[in-house]
């Protein structure tokens, strides 16, 4: 019985909400133009931080990181993973790689020397690599301007450092660097090709060496390297896949830590957390002015029908019971709205998924806490977005219909029939 009840209010509630249809569209296409607004600002601010993310960790760093526990944040020399023994390392790549969600893996070592070419000597940040396992974790391969990844007895550049240095694919360079035996490594290489990744910490002072090379330059023996770097399906779960890795690579060698970027890209991970916590906030800004304007209007609709809540309560209907009419004018009112506006935010996030706005012809591309931005308009896809806006727009209709419930329930039956 208490069921029945309550589902006639709810068809009271619902008449009374079409009872002027033009006023009803005119607010449900307000509040459904609103819903699409804070939907489409949250996925482009997505799509702008998966941006960031992504180049931020892509260039180089990877999304998970294995280190000897002792290498950062000093970054020894000698602080390579297994100690000075070292460790198996195709063992180890094979155990992360097993990991679902791991799309790739590539062993580093880190040195530091001098690149000198005639007269001209510049600072270097030594990188070994294996040219074949960097293509898919890190973007230097895709970044080549002149040239290609090194091999043996060579060595690639970026682009401010061969235009300092005046050197080009083709030719020698001297590279010394401090050894771990406490000798100073010395020898020639040949400039394979030259890299542009628009990062300036990256293009003036990082040089690439295939891994055995740097190997030998530095007397360290294969089977030290200091670092892992592995790349993920998703950036977002970085932090799952880190703890699997873990897991999988306990085995190999002890001491070794997993990290994933939300650990070793502290600034990026605090800048991504500051935006995600700006989303809710967009979302509660638009649909906190739409609330005075949907009070409004539910409040003049709610004064014309004085004389009908007069008669429903002379008749015996509760106070209790003319607000929950009105709370659930507000309340479908919102639903409406919601449906109204998924219908239309559906096709818009999917078109500036599939078709970016380039705004490269206005705005250069620009550096954030290390990672490059393109002038790029793209939405991401994201749950967490929607369900934010949905639950605004729904509470909009609800907090909307507080005031002019408050103000049903407390018109007097005999002065609203007397029309005083």
């Amino acid at each position: 019985m208490a069921r029945r009840d309550n589902d006639i209010w709810w068809r009271i509630a619902w008449r009374n909400l079409w009872r002027n249809r033009r006023r009803t569209i005119i607010t449900a296409s307000a509040l459904s133009f609103g819903f699409v607004a804070a939907v489409l600002m949250m996925a482009l601010m997505d799509g702008m931080l998966e941006e960031v993310v992504s180049n931020g960790t892509r260039v180089i760093t990877g999304q998970v990181q294995i280190h000897a526990d002792d290498y950062r944040p000093d970054q020894s020399l000698h602080a390579t993973m297994g100690g000075r023994e070292g460790l198996d390392v195709a063992g180890l790549l094979a155990a992360a790689e097993s990991v679902e969600g791991v799309t790739g893996a590539a062993p580093r070592l880190y040195g530091g020397g001098l690149v000198s070419s005639g007269e001209e000597t510049v600072g270097a940040v030594l990188v070994g690599m294996d040219p074949g396992r960097e293509e898919g974790v890190s973007r230097f391969g895709s970044a080549m301007r002149e040239g290609r990844m090194p091999g043996p007895g060579e060595i690639a550049i970026g682009a401010t450092m061969a235009e300092t240095t005046g050197i080009g694919p083709g030719e020698e360079v001297v590279l010394v660097a401090s050894a771990a035996d406490g000798s100073t490594g010395n020898e020639l290489y040949t400039v394979s090709g030259i890299f542009q990744l628009g990062l300036g910490g990256f293009d003036n002072s990082y040089a690439l060496l295939d891994l055995g090379s740097l190997q030998d330059l530095m007397a360290m023996d294969r089977a030290r390297i200091h670092e892992v770097a592995i790349a993920v399906e998703h950036t977002d779960a970085a932090d799952e896949v880190a703890e699997g890795v873990a897991a999988a690579v306990a085995g190999v060698s002890e001491g070794l830590l997993v990290e994933p970027w939300s650990v070793f890209h502290e600034q990026l991970y605090f800048m991504i957390s500051m935006a995600g916590a700006m989303n809710a906030m967009i979302a509660m800004l638009i649909f906190g002015m739409a609330i005075f304007g949907v009070a409004n209007t539910m409040l003049l609709a709610t004064f014309e029908r004085r004389r009908e809540f007069a008669v429903a309560r002379a008749v015996g209907t509760s106070a209790r019971d003319i607000g929950r009419i009105v709370v659930y004018e507000g309340l479908l009112l919102g639903l409406v709205a919601l449906a109204a506006g998924a219908v239309l935010a559906v096709p818009v996030v999917v078109y500036f998924h599939e078709f970016p706005v380039d705004l490269s012809g206005f705005v250069g591309t620009y550096s954030v806490v290390g990672s490059a931005v393109r002038p790029v308009l793209s939405a991401e896809y994201s749950w967490d977005g929607p369900l934010v806006a949905a639950v605004a727009l729904v509470f909009t209709g609800i907090l909307s219909a507080l005031f002019p419930m408050w103000r049903a329930v407390r018109v007097p039956p005999a002065d609203a029939l007397a029309g005083r």
